[in-house]
């Protein structure tokens, strides 16, 4: 899939449209997956290669996108991605990063005076990065005071992220110097404009939308619940990294802050899904990006071959 691809469908009276910028293969699959063992990958290989898995590199392919929500009238982003020349030292596949992000949504039919809401499903540095942009220009590479890259939206943010990685809890415990940076430069911008939202527990965006708290990856780790004219969805973030999750919802990323919390969370997500139908749609899926699922002994298997949608 080329980064300009957008795919669209329609749930019920909710139009989304996947925005991909980058896909390809990212991270070592024993590493990124630590507890899902050589032979789960192997096993699996039918499905997971090519879209999930590169055998050859034993890498595990990924996704940098957004989903484009368009509802009740106005238009709502999940997540916005890496941000242009930012700085993220020990993320070196971040660092300074230059992408065409603001040209894939307008080529998708998005301009950034456009967007009613945006969604960080949580704080880390891939998904808050377009929050902003540097306001002596358009592409967020010019250097100068961070400000709001969606000058009309509202932001919701969960607090408990907010309050994680934000000053009070100093950035995340101090453990990583990144995290300061994120905050700095992609959320603090937005206390100061005044377009941050934050939210606990459970918000409602409007009649087909709620966010909902699924804490372990990060504190504040969110899904969002599309529920419309009897249509389902519920986009996970980095709830899942890999299929592997699904089929063992213990398996976490090497990511998760909280890996109790975070397996406990997977289940009650992943077993709501199964049983209502909805389709699974996590940050970084390569692929069709979607997933459905459907109980399968102690965890998870996929509805169908592979991954994919129900139309």
């Amino acid at each position: 899939m080329t980064a300009d691809s957008a795919q669209r469908i329609v749930m019920g009276d909710v139009e989304v449209i996947r925005v991909v910028e980058w896909q390809g293969p990212f991270a070592a699959a024993g590493e990124l997956v630590p507890s899902a063992g050589e032979e789960t990958w192997k096993d699996n290989e039918d499905w997971l290669a090519p879209d999930h898995w590169d055998p050859e590199s034993d890498r595990a392919v990924m996704a940098l996108q957004t989903w484009v929500l368009r509802s009740g009238g106005r238009t709502v982003l999940v997540d916005t991605g890496v941000g242009n020349g930012r700085e993220r030292p020990g993320a070196p596949q971040f660092h300074h990063w230059q992408g065409d992000f603001l040209g894939h949504l307008e080529r998708a039919g998005v301009r950034p005076e456009d967007v009613d809401v945006v969604v960080n499903t949580h704080l880390h540095a891939d998904h808050v990065g377009w929050n902003t942009r540097a306001a002596d220009d358009g592409d967020g590479t010019g250097g100068g005071e961070w400000v709001p890259a969606f000058p009309r939206a509202e932001y919701l943010v969960p607090a408990a992220d907010d309050a994680h990685f934000g000053p009070d809890n100093s950035y995340g415990g101090g453990r990583d110097l990144a995290d300061r940076f994120v905050y700095e430069d992609s959320v603090a911008p937005l206390h100061r404009a005044g377009r941050i939202v934050l939210w606990d527990g459970e918000h409602r965006i409007d009649e087909h939308l709620t966010l909902e708290s699924a804490p372990g990856h990060t504190p504040g780790s969110a899904v969002l619940r599309l529920s419309s004219a009897g249509e389902r969805a519920v986009f996970v973030g980095d709830l899942l990294h890999s299929p592997v999750q699904i089929l063992d919802p213990a398996h976490n990323s090497c990511f998760c802050l909280d890996a109790r919390a975070a397996s406990v969370s997977r289940r009650r997500i992943l077993g709501r899904a199964a049983d209502e139908r909805e389709l699974v749609v996590p940050a970084h899926f390569g692929g069709s990006g979607v997933a459905e699922v459907r109980r399968e002994g102690e965890g998870f298997g996929l509805a169908g071959r592979g991954l994919g949608v129900r139309r």
